[in-house]
C-alpha cells in the first residue's frame, strides 16, 4: 500500500524533510532506521486503519538532501520537534526503530508536551557496558547493485553519529525525565542490541515496560510484521485520549 499522500516541509538554512503519510485518528509519528523509511511502510500501513501516521525521510537517505550543517541526532531530534509544531500535532504516539529509536529517545527527553506514548524498537542510543552495540559492517561495493540507494544512507549515518558508535554515553541517566508511558519491544535474536540492552532501556525509563519477540532480529517488523503490529496497538490502545481531546 502506497502512502495516502506525502509532503515536503521546508526548514532554515536549505534544510528539506519528505514525509509520507498513511491513515487518518490518532497522530502516529515513526523515525525509521538505518534500513530506510521503506523498511517501516508495513507498520505505518498497519496502524493506518485506526491512525495518522507520518513516516518522515532522515535527510540523506533516499537521495533527499542533508545539508553540511545537519550532522547530528539531535539536529534530527529538534527538526522533529518543530515539525510537531508546525503541524500542531498532539497525543502524538512516537515510534523509533534502532538509530531511529536513539533520535525518538533524544527527542522525548527534550520534550514530551506533545508526545502521550513512546514506542522503542530494538533501538540503539543509550551506553551499556556489559552489552555493547555490534555494528554490522555495511555491505561493500562489489555487493551492491547500481540502483541501491543504501551507500548514502550509511554516509548520512556516519555523519549522524559522529565518532559515538550510536551512542550517547549521556543518554541512559537522561531518561529519567521521560514520564510519558513507554514500551521497549525487542527481537529474541537480535545481535546488533540484545534483548539485555533493550532491558536495560526500558529500566532506564520511570514508567516502561518490555516486550519480547520470539523468531525475530534486529529488524522485527520485517521477521515478524504481525506480532510487532498487534504488539504495538496494544499499547497504543491501551491510552486514555486527554480530556477535551
Amino acid at each position: 500500500m502506497k502512502p495516502i499522500s506525502s509532503r515536503r516541509e521546508s526548514f532554515a538554512d536549505n534544510l528539506t524533510v519528505h514525509i509520507d503519510e498513511w491513515g487518518n485518528g490518532r497522530p502516529v509519528l515513526i523515525l525509521h532506521g538505518a534500513a530506510g523509511p521503506h523498511s517501516v511502510s508495513g507498520l505505518a500501513e498497519g496502524l493506518a486503519d485506526q491512525a495518522h501516521v507520518l513516516v518522515p525521510t532522515h535527510p540523506g537517505f533516499e537521495d533527499t538532501l542533508r545539508p553540511d550543517w545537519f550532522n547530528s541526532v539531535d539536529d534530527l531530534a529538534f527538526t522533529y520537534l518543530d515539525l510537531l509544531e508546525r503541524l500542531d500535532l498532539h497525543d502524538v504516539v512516537l515510534i523509533g526503530l534502532s538509530f531511529g529509536g536513539w533520535t525518538a529517545a533524544e527527542l522525548a527527553v527534550l520534550n514530551t508536551t506533545r508526545l502521550s506514548g513512546l514506542i522503542l524498537i530494538d533501538a540503539v542510543g543509550i551506553q551499556v557496558d556489559e552489552h555493547p552495540i555490534i555494528v554490522p559492517r555495511p555491505p561493500t561495493s562489489d555487493q551492491l547493485s547500481a540502483s541501491d540507494r543504501r551507500p548514502a544512507g550509511f554516509q548520512a549515518l556516519r555523519a549522524y553519529s559522529g565518532a559515538k558508535e550510536f551512542r550517547n554515553p549521556k543518554l541512559r541517566r537522561r531518561l529519567g525525565r521521560v514520564k510519558i508511558p513507554t514500551l521497549c519491544i525487542w527481537g529474541e535474536n537480535d545481535k546488533v542490541v540484545t534483548p539485555d540492552y533493550g532491558r536495560a532501556y526500558a529500566q532506564s525509563f520511570p514508567n516502561a515496560r518490555f516486550a519480547l519477540i520470539p523468531e525475530a532480529g534486529h529488524l522485527p517488523q520485517i521477521d515478524r510484521p504481525r506480532r510487532l503490529l498487534t504488539i504495538v496497538k496494544e499499547f497504543i490502545n491501551s491510552f486514555v485520549y486527554p480530556s477535551g481531546c
